[in-house]
């Protein structure tokens, strides 16, 4: 397969039209035309559909464009690495982790990790769990954050925490004084849930069951960050991550244990064929002794 086909593709997906994508990839509307009609013979597929000078992706487009953003992913690594190894610059770092540690925990540590090894190159990407592993079992990254459990195959899997989710209450809340809340007193909330295909709801939804108690959600989010905001506003209660819970700790929230624990489960991949380095260690160990610091101080 041509790679420029490809490039063709992206850029109409990424801006809608033929013409936009002609002026991204400096050729002609009629060349770049030819190139999407080449690539659907040669895959066989209807990518776009054509009504009156106007093309409109198909869903087999959207779902061809997930596997090209992912080898796109993957050639500006290669480029990357090849232009810093030109400039005898081949020391970096790649890392995807979900984002409850990329938000808040991932930057202290690259802080930390900046003072020991400053010409390092280090590249954080923040993904969903499902995304990580993808790119770990790709040998895209040296290192991935995700929650377990995991289902793929291609990297090692090493238990980085499992601390138990919090509830975070509204400081003005009538549960606020609570030393811990059980699911019956989440009747009280509004409660803010996670959206249905995030781990944790899954979680949470089999210890309402188990408890007898059934609540529906006023707000549901699938971060921990935007749940925690919310808390903020005081929309309601959250069980929240303890990563977010401590790292964004504010008067405005009260932290409070919550029972039966629901522990958070966190998985370090190491892909396969990505051999380990200095660098690579060295911000690992950091990022335990950070892990470490921030656990000591999640409620108990």
């Amino acid at each position: 397969m041509n790679i420029q086909h490809f490039a063709a593709f992206r850029a109409v997906m990424m801006t809608g039209t033929v013409s936009g994508a002609a002026e991204i990839l400096g050729r002609s509307q009629p060349a770049v035309s030819r190139l999407l009609d080449r690539l659907e013979a040669e895959l066989g597929l209807a990518l776009f559909e054509r009504r009156k000078g106007l093309i409109r992706p198909t869903a087999q487009a959207h779902r061809l464009l997930d596997e090209v953003e992912r080898a796109y992913v993957s050639l500006d690594s290669l480029q990357n690495l090849a232009t810093r190894l030109a400039k005898g610059q081949g020391n970096q770092i790649s890392l995807a982790v979900l984002p409850a540690l990329g938000m808040s925990f991932m930057p202290r540590v690259i802080a930390r990790f900046r003072q020991d090894w400053p010409e390092t190159r280090v590249s954080l990407n923040i993904r969903m769990s499902t995304t990580v592993e993808e790119w770990a079992a790709g040998q895209q990254v040296d290192f991935g954050f995700a929650e377990m459990p995991v289902r793929r195959s291609g990297f090692e899997t090493d238990i980085f925490s499992n601390a138990p989710y919090v509830a975070a209450v509204p400081s003005g809340h009538e549960l606020a004084g609570r030393a811990c809340l059980t699911p019956e007193d989440l009747r009280k909330g509004p409660m803010i849930n996670w959206t249905p295909f995030v781990s944790a709801r899954h979680l949470i939804d089999q210890v309402m069951v188990t408890s007898g108690v059934r609540i529906e959600a006023l707000c549901e989010t699938s971060l921990s960050g935007a749940a925690y905001e919310m808390v903020k506003q005081g929309l309601g209660i959250a069980i929240v991550d303890p990563y977010t819970a401590i790292l964004q700790a504010d008067e405005r929230i009260r932290l409070i244990p919550f029972r039966p624990a629901i522990p958070f489960n966190l998985a370090l991949l190491r892909p396969d064929s990505r051999g380990a380095t200095p660098a690579v260690e060295h911000m690992l160990l950091l990022a335990r002794a950070e892990r470490d610091e921030i656990l000591a101080q999640v409620p108990t």
